[in-house]
């Protein structure tokens, strides 16, 4: 089996492949060949393995060459981020949806020519719901709310989810598209995403640093460790289409959290000097896009896969812990 990863050098992709690597097989089939495309490299590690291929550039550059290539199965992780998009409308078109069309396109050009469907998993977000004054927008949002985006981001994925759906009605492609809740605690450096702080404010403390508070302490939303997110795009890939059901987007499982309870577990975890380290610095462009996002998730579909949510907080603060200290020791230079 080949398989690529479209944004294969970012953080979910890096896990993905390794996940994948580890395995050494998806759905019952050997893995031969994993390409990671992204605009970086991807780690070391990844590239020292001989079935790992790096394609390093813009996805909408790559996709011409996959119309005779032969690819069995595409995770497609590779987004401008929300922030990103929001600042820069043009990228975001560039980036989620034009991209995401030449890649489907390609996919659809080997159908037409006599090769089987790929299989394609779409990473989308739950920032594809959002309030809208013709819909009460309740706290906790399922796969059958009525999805009505207030970012341009958002507005993408949920494009783009129509355009996977349609295009596995026609045969073109086997598509499913999965909506990932923020991951959460994301190593390195704070990135685009509105939803950094989420990481930042647990991550920067335990590294001995400022952690930066752009919201309200009673702020919820639903959060995974990558792995649970990993976790779920394998399952939603190797899932019958009869247990997928339908062809509408699924929501991955999410642990439903405020920042106050946030806090409180990293005080649990690392002590009090750690949670002091995080100052309330109110940031409205932030707080505004915040708060047009879900406070909850409900996922039916996806536990019937046998995909859960994080059981606490402190478990998430937890993982992350033991990956530094396996990955990078460094990273938890405050932590007592």
């Amino acid at each position: 089996m080949k398989i690529l990863i479209t944004g294969g050098g970012g953080f979910v992709g890096a896990r993905l492949a390794r996940q994948l690597l580890a395995r050494g097989q998806l759905a019952g089939r050997p893995i031969q060949r994993l390409v990671l495309a992204d605009q970086v490299a991807p780690p070391a590690a990844l590239l020292a393995d001989p079935r790992v291929e790096a394609r390093v550039g813009k996805l909408l550059t790559q996709c011409d060459a996959l119309r005779g290539e032969d690819v069995d199965a595409v995770f497609h992780l590779a987004s401008a981020v929300s922030g990103e998009c929001e600042a820069d409308f043009e990228l975001g078109m560039s980036s989620n949806l034009d991209s995401t069309r030449a890649l489907l396109d390609a996919l659809r050009a080997r159908q037409q020519a006599g090769a089987a469907p790929t299989r394609v998993v779409f990473s989308s977000s739950i920032a594809v719901f959002g309030p809208d004054p013709a819909y009460p927008f309740p706290p906790i949002v399922g796969d059958d709310t009525l999805p009505t985006p207030q970012t341009s981001y958002g507005t993408q994925k949920l494009i783009c989810e129509h355009l996977i759906a349609d295009y596995t009605r026609k045969g073109f492609i086997d598509g499913r598209a999965a909506r990932l809740v923020t991951v959460t605690v994301r190593p390195g450096r704070p990135n685009g995403a509105a939803s950094s702080f989420f990481s930042g404010i647990i991550r920067e403390p335990l590294a001995g640093q400022e952690g930066i508070l752009p919201v309200d302490l009673d702020v919820q939303h639903p959060v995974g460790t990558v792995q649970r997110m990993v976790d779920g795009l394998i399952a939603v890939f190797e899932a019958s289409r009869e247990a997928f059901v339908g062809r509408s987007a699924i929501t991955l499982p999410g642990l439903n959290v405020t920042v106050r309870e946030m806090l409180d577990a990293l005080e649990a975890v690392a002590g009090p000097a750690v949670r002091a380290r995080v100052r309330a610095q109110r940031d409205e462009r932030i707080a505004g896009i915040v708060a047009n996002w879900p406070r909850g998730v409900v996922t039916p579909r996806a536990q019937a896969l046998g995909l859960k949510a994080d059981a606490s907080f402190e478990d998430i603060i937890r993982e992350y812990i033991a990956d530094c200290r396996a990955d990078n020791p460094a990273a938890l230079a405050g932590l007592g």
